[in-house]
């Protein structure tokens, strides 16, 4: 009996054992400076696959694991322009591992990306693809993503204002570019510039762009390419966490200040985080003077959670608000020269939430389910300071009131797979609508004047519009992409295809709603024009894409892609009603989708020390849709038909653009690094033998970086345009520039309670005047911004 006891004992000793876990804890340090590094993402992963473990590093470097199984585990760690860490190592007792990360000089391409669907290092990607990251927003003073991006060779920012600004893509508008925020589409008016605005730049982790056909992956408007601005989240963690961070800012070029607060918490099971930013900023200075009403102020709020259901299942929820006031808008292709217009109102809420399962079984690796709602206003205060005389009166449009309510919702399931060790397969469904929702009211003054011209009466008049119907935009999708590797991974194949079913529908409008003169309100003012009948129409369009990459050798490959993609005309286009008096300016329902295709040849090089990207491409447009003479025929309630010379919106246009952009960093010695970029783009109407309009003329950047560990880092760049003399009928010629920047940042500086991290500069060194060829600024100062010293602070706690 008492030997029974004993076997049992020690069997339960063994087992006891064998299960035993361990609190594994750990740090995290660089590996020259021995500086403990914070933000870094760690995962354990058994050599058998079966378990799994991730942490991420505290500001004191440290990390912990509960409950941490025995065994021999791959150590892989992630941070910003350090090295990836990947070891194998067993560990079979409780022990404090130390792990060591070596600062990566330059990008060797393998910092992940999502925006092509699945997560993929950006070496692995066909497409010519540009990253900024949180490092180089940190780095710049950064008014709007657009002022970060512009730095990335093929990518120009066009402006209406320093707030108002939005992006260029190899000659491409941001009518033909997919505007997405962590991945859900910005839909909103493109008459003016304010998609790259609604946002917190302090809340930004990297943006995405893909240069290129892209509408087998999201449909509608990527002929030009896709922005995908991925936001700060809080994170997973094997033990719980609270931490915090505030950020502050000062330029002086518009005595803009920041201030931004952000508190995270989780766990293994959940996590939540919150944060909140303010920014209000004063009118511009430039070597010429200020420019007027270039001021504004916005506010921000992000909130998210996130809760692991059960094993491989997430749920994710994100909630984002974005609010501006008082911004001017001192540019504005669509507004009068002398007009003085802001934005009384303009503000973006969203809400979306992700559902998704990964490893269902050996072949089906994820499914994820998608829900997104956005809302975005944008009401704009219009004073045209214009009158027009006549014999007997004077006619003053005293204020316009224009007003857009612009509502998307948007669902998507996607399904990834796995066939063989070499292949990548997912299949989805989009489905998104567009709701805009229009108004506009025109406060005008008549003054009756006798033959000497003094005013003998004065009529005091309202006119309620609404320029565009109460109207809807919705698309369907069913996207694909296969994705098969060969000759020992060296090629890999990418073929991708997309049929869109595309639903436009609009209500009765009439060229203005109601009337009141004097104070006396008339609903059924005499002579309306009925402006678009009450419709419906239906479209159909494809798309695909064929990418190949080739590695000649480890560190150097060649790429090759093509595509069709398709933009199907906007609410805007197919129903805008503009009174210019004599003429009016008319959108038209039944406009086909534009079409394109495109060709785009690559070559990179992946050295340690040196990294370098160019890339070719062609462009083909046909079915564009711009503005010809023609006349509007119009019935009025009455039933009267009658015509009016318009400016109507067709497909009529064919072009070609062309050309090439490229980029390098060279380590040239120890912590010293030479980068540059460059891009050329050519743009011609094939129709008309004609230069298409706002094309960036040739442009390039140089600059030579030093970083001194655990001290500080600095940077001067020299940024270069060319003469832009090729423009388009209404175009001004713009003359080159030469200007220069300088940045500098601290290490990171431990204190207390806290680190703090100190980065400043000087931009455009010299006050250089210069013009933006794709700015609308009107009136007397049309240059950009001049001198600019800038500072900012983070504090990590």
């Amino acid at each position: 009996m008492m030997r029974t006891i004993k076997l049992l004992f020690f069997l339960f000793i063994s087992i006891n054992s064998f299960s035993q876990d361990y609190n594994l804890k750990g740090i995290v340090m660089d590996s020259k400076t021995k500086e403990k590094l914070g933000g870094v993402h760690i995962q354990f992963l058994s050599t058998d696959q079966n378990i799994s473990y991730s942490s991420i590093s505290n500001a004191n470097g440290d990390f912990s694991i509960k409950e941490f199984k025995k065994g021999e585990y791959k150590i892989q760690t992630s941070y910003i322009a350090y090295k990836n860490y990947d070891t194998t190592q067993l560990i079979d007792s409780e022990v404090n591992l130390e792990i060591l990360i070596e600062q990566q000089i330059i990008n060797i391409g393998e910092v992940i990306v999502s925006s092509l669907r699945t997560n993929q290092k950006i070496r692995e990607v066909s497409l010519p693809l540009e990253l900024v990251d949180e490092r180089q927003i940190e780095l710049a003073s950064s008014f709007t993503a657009s002022d970060v991006l512009q730095q990335e060779p093929g990518v120009a920012m066009a402006r209406d204002g320093v707030w108002a600004t939005g992006i260029n893509i190899r000659g491409l508008n941001q009518q033909r570019i997919v505007m997405l925020v962590d991945g859900n589409r910005i839909e909103t008016a493109t008459d003016l510039m304010a998609s790259m605005s609604f946002f917190d730049v302090d809340d930004i982790e990297r943006i995405e762009v893909i240069k290129g056909a892209s509408s087998s992956l999201y449909g509608t408007g990527a002929m030009g390419g896709i922005v995908n601005v991925i936001t700060k989240d809080a994170y997973f963690n094997s033990s719980s966490y609270f931490n915090g961070s505030f950020n502050t800012g000062y330029n002086s070029v518009n005595e803009m200040f920041t201030r931004k607060l952000t508190f995270k918490s989780g766990s293994k099971r959940w996590y939540a985080s919150i944060s909140g930013s303010m920014r209000d900023a004063e009118n511009v200075n430039t070597p010429e003077g200020i420019i007027p009403n270039s001021q504004f102020e916005d506010q921000s709020i992000s909130a998210s959670f996130g809760l692991k259901v059960k094993k491989n299942h997430t749920f994710k929820l994100k909630y984002q608000y974005f609010d501006a006031d008082n911004v001017g808008i001192p540019g504005g292709a669509a507004l009068p020269g002398p007009s003085t217009a802001s934005y009384k109102d303009a503000k973006r809420q969203m809400v979306y939430a992700n559902y998704e399962i990964k490893d269902i079984s050996e072949s089906f690796k994820r499914l994820n389910f998608r829900y997104f709602h956005q809302y975005i206003v944008r009401d704009v205060d219009l004073i045209p300071n214009i009158s027009t005389p006549t014999a007997t009166s004077i006619t003053t449009p005293l204020r316009f009131t224009p007003s857009g309510d612009h509502t998307t919702d948007g669902a998507q399931i996607q399904s990834d797979w796995s066939f063989s060790e070499n292949n990548n397969f997912i299949v989805g469904i989009d489905v998104w609508r567009r709701k805009l929702e229009t108004s506009r009211e025109k406060f005008i003054r008549v003054d009756m004047i006798d033959s000497l011209g003094n005013v003998t009466a004065t009529n005091n008049i309202v006119r309620g519009e609404t320029p565009i119907p109460k109207s809807c935009f919705g698309s369907a999708g069913l996207y694909l992409q296969n994705e098969q590797k060969f000759l020992n991974d060296d090629l890999k194949l990418i073929i991708g295809g997309r049929l869109d079913g595309i639903r436009i529908a609009n209500e009765q409008a009439f060229d203005y709603d109601y009337l009141i003169v004097n104070g006396t309100r008339n609903d059924s003012p005499p002579n309306q024009r009925i402006t678009f009948e009450e419709n419906e129409e239906y479209k159909l369009s494809w798309s695909a894409n064929l990418g190949i990459l080739y590695a000649l050798t480890d560190e150097l490959d060649l790429s090759l892609n093509a595509g069709r993609s398709f933009r199907a005309p906007s609410l805007e286009e197919s129903f805008k009603y503009i009174d210019l008096g004599s003429k009016v300016s008319l959108g038209d329902p039944n406009l086909d989708p534009e079409k394109g295709y495109s060709l785009d040849i690559g070559m990179r090089i992946w050295k340690p020390k040196f990294q370098f990207k160019v890339n070719g491409f062609v462009n083909w447009l046909s079915d564009m849709i711009v503005e010809e003479s023609g006349k509007f025929i119009y019935s009025y309630t009455t039933g009267v038909v009658d015509t009016i010379p318009a400016l109507i919106n067709a497909n009529v246009d064919e072009a070609r653009l062309y050309g090439v952009d490229l980029s390098f960093q060279y380590n040239i010695y120890k912590n010293f690094v030479l980068h540059g970029a460059g891009s050329y783009v050519r743009g011609e109407n094939l129709k008309n033998d004609t230069n298409l309009p706002l094309i960036t003329p040739a442009n390039g950047r140089i600059g030579i970086r030093y970083h001194l560990p655990k001290y500080f880092g600095i940077d001067f760049i020299a940024i270069g345009f060319a003469d832009q003399d090729k423009i388009a009928v209404g175009e001004s010629e713009t003359k080159g520039f030469a200007r220069f920047d300088f940045r500098v940042n601290s290490s990171v500086i431990k204190i207390d309670f806290a680190k703090v991290q100190f980065f400043g500069g000087i931009e455009n060194i010299g006050d250089r005047a210069y013009t933006n060829h794709l700015a609308t600024n009107r009136g007397e100062i049309s240059i950009e911004p001049g001198r600019n010293f800038y500072i900012k602070l983070k504090v990590l706690f």
